[in-house]
């Protein structure tokens, strides 16, 4: 089920979007600033007429007729690859909360929040003792016989015997972020339950089961996944298309690779991953730019081993052989990218392509520093006042870079890349100067080595307090990027700043434009400072919009401020026909450790009688549920009385309460993401990429 993890909350006609407005794959939306850029597209020339070419496409037949209340086909059902969608009126793509909704995961870390959270006052466990307490919390998470007694036999049951879109796609994302256990034969009953799916007449539930099966991480998924993703004959005869393999099914299967390739123990299967990774991002002109940035972005987060290229050189010259000069170590791989990257006369290899490049390099630099000058000096001309005009993709993308890389001491690197950030702050383009403050926000919370290593903290705190106090349109921009330095402080044992929190806590006591006390709720928040209690309440009772008390109220859940939870409680006993404003009160409350909330929200459920209100609390019951939310959700799920949305609500949420990992599983790809260059299949206006799966 795709899910926007950012709404159209910047769209002025659709802001505050309800529900079943939102809905795309039998998509929820989350996030404060629910806010989803227009699709790049990714346009291609004519499809090859053979898989023999791993980059193309494939001739595609037209998509079978929708039934009644399917979701709108996603994408053309044409070869010619996918358009680009408008902008729509009205978005302005440099705001902040578009950052904010990619990059929140570990600022939240709703799960981590909920499962180990301490007991609260009011609360049923507080009353227990320490260790009764400690049981209680312990047995929030649903316990593994109910997942598999109850949870996956409803969610199969769904998929065996449901044909709606909403329904059958919540339930493939469920059970895949669930997990399996194969049986003694080898068997695994999600993974065939998933396969099966593979040539579904739905392009929509045909693509959704390609990336499931990467979510599953299970034993034969990398075969299939690169059967799919580079067009062969078997990939052809799993989805039933003699003609092709849809691209948007190759793209969702090339980032199923990227997701198995990740956590994989296999050093040889990490290299088979990346060579068809290589094929398809090396491929002529007409693969389509879905496909290669899907590629490029995915070998990003599956690191070949570190060895230097020359040793054990047979072995080496027998894989690279069977693999036609794919890379088979890190530093191969670093070289293939940097390459690219540089390569600007090749028109097969387009800047919105090449810029998803400089963040797999700074994701395949951790634990190989001594590639960091290399990179920074091919990356420096990009982020500069006047560099590289007309490429403003690649300079944004490289910006960001450097707020992965860089760091607080006096190598001759970090200098480099510090000054850089600097003179981009003041670039004509203004999301090349807003990543940059970000960018120095990450470094600004970063110590290095040796002891200079906070060397740069008093001129980037400054450079950043400047922006705050002068910067007009910039100034949510510095004031997240100095919680993210405060954050980063603390989180590496150093002392945060004084004068940075209280900056932060005067332009909120002055602000008035939503904008700057939306963003400034967030970066307090984000910075953990309780002192900003009162004002943060204050501006929650004297709001009215229901995304920024939502954005409010999720600074009080960061900030631990427990005198937020009664009015909290009070907002999410009122929003049942607020679904914006619900989940983020649901989530603030999740983060102050409430264990009430559930069991509040469980008994509204009960009470709801629109789809609406059913969506809405579905939607918070998946983000804060714990094992008292399964029955309900289970008894929603298999309601032939409700609609298909509301039941695939109730499916994307049993996946959420029963997820095998605290943080969502797209985070790895949506953190740090140039969201400026994107594709349909990564995230797009309609819901229907690769980031709007919940």
């Amino acid at each position: 089920m795709k899910t926007s993890i950012l709404c159209c909350a910047l769209v002025a006609s659709i802001s505050l979007v309800l529900p079943e407005a939102a809905r795309s794959h039998g998509g929820i939306w989350i996030g404060p600033g629910d806010t989803v850029p227009p699709g790049g597209g990714g346009g291609s020339g004519p499809p090859s007429p053979g898989p023999s070419d791993p980059g193309s496409p494939g001739p595609s037949r037209p998509s079978s007729p929708r039934r009644p209340g399917d979701p709108p086909a996603p994408g053309p059902s044409q070869p010619s690859g996918p358009s680009t969608p408008g902008l729509g009126a009205g978005v302005d793509l440099t705001d902040w909360r578009f950052w904010w909704g990619f990059n929140k995961s570990p600022y939240i870390n709703l799960k981590g929040h909920l499962y180990r959270a301490g007991s609260v006052t009011g609360s049923d466990d507080f009353f227990l003792g320490a260790g009764q307490s400690e049981r209680s919390k312990s047995s929030l998470r649903p316990s593994k016989e109910t997942i598999r007694q109850v949870i996956v036999p409803a969610l199969l049951a769904a998929l065996e015997h449901e044909r709606h879109n909403d329904i059958v796609t919540g339930a493939l994302v469920a059970l895949s972020k669930i997990g399996d256990e194969p049986g003694e034969d080898g068997h695994s009953l999600i993974q065939d339950a998933i396969e099966k799916r593979l040539d579904d007449p739905s392009q929509e539930i045909a693509e959704t089961a390609a990336v499931s099966l990467g979510i599953l991480r299970s034993q034969g998924a990398v075969e299939i996944l690169t059967d799919l993703a580079l067009d062969t004959e078997r990939g052809r005869a799993l989805v039933g298309r003699s003609a092709g393999v849809h691209y948007r099914t190759r793209a969702f299967a090339v980032y199923g690779l990227g997701e198995v390739g990740q956590f994989h123990s296999s050093p040889v299967v990490r290299e088979d991953i990346v060579a068809a990774l290589w094929r398809i991002a090396s491929a002529p002109r007409s693969s389509t730019r879905d496909l290669k940035v899907a590629a490029l972005i995915s070998m990003g987060i599956v690191p070949l081993e570190v060895r230097d290229p020359l040793a054990e050189f047979s072995g080496r010259s027998e894989r690279r052989a069977g693999r036609n000069g794919a890379p088979t170590c890190r530093r191969e791989q670093i070289d293939y990218l940097l390459n690219y990257f540089q390569d600007e006369k090749n028109s097969a290899r387009p800047v919105l392509v090449r810029a998803h490049i400089p963040r797999s390099l700074a994701k395949l630099l951790e634990g190989l520093p001594s590639e960091k000058p290399r990179v920074v000096s091919a990356l420096l001309p990009y982020v500069t006042r006047r560099g590289h005009v007309g490429q403003r993709e690649l300079r944004q993308s490289a910006a960001l870079c450097f707020g992965q890389l860089g760091d607080l001491d006096l190598d001759p690197e970090d200098v480099a890349l510090r000054k850089a950030l600097m003179e981009s702050a003041g670039n004509a383009d203004k999301q090349v100067q807003y990543f940059s403050l970000m960018a120095l926000g990450r470094i600004g919370g970063r110590p290095g080595s040796g002891a200079d290593s906070l060397a740069a903290e008093a001129p980037v705190r400054r450079f950043l307090l400047n922006k705050l106090a002068r910067g007009k349109n910039a100034r949510p921009w510095a004031a997240l990027a100095l919680g993210v330095m405060q954050r980063g402080l603390e989180d590496a044992g150093r002392q945060q700043s004084e004068s940075a929190l209280s900056a932060l806590r005067l332009h909120l006591k002055e602000s008035r434009s939503p904008s700057d006390v939306g963003s400034c709720a967030i970066a307090l928040g984000i910075a953990r400072d309780n002192r900003a209690e009162s004002l943060l309440l204050d501006k929650l009772e004297q709001s009215s919009g229901d995304e920024l008390r939502g954005q409010i109220a999720i600074g009080l859940g960061l900030s631990n401020s427990l005198a937020a939870l009664a009015p909290i409680q009070e907002v999410v006993a009122n929003s049942n026909h607020r679904g914006v404003l619900l989940k983020q009160a649901a989530i603030a409350l999740g983060l102050l450790g409430d264990k009430r909330i559930v069991k509040r929200l469980v008994a509204q459920l009960k009470q709801a009688k629109t789809l609406t209100t059913q969506a809405s609390i579905a939607a918070a019951l998946g983000l804060v549920g714990d094992a008292n939310s399964v029955v309900p959700l289970v008894d929603m799920l298999g309601d032939e009385n409700l609609t298909g949305a509301a039941r695939g609500f109730a499916a994307v949420a049993l996946g959420l309460v029963a997820d095998k990992q605290d943080l969502p599983w797209n985070s790895v790809f949506s953190i740090d993401i140039n969201y400026r260059a994107t594709t349909s299949t990564l995230t797009g206006q309609n819901g229907t990429g690769l980031l709007d799966i919940l």
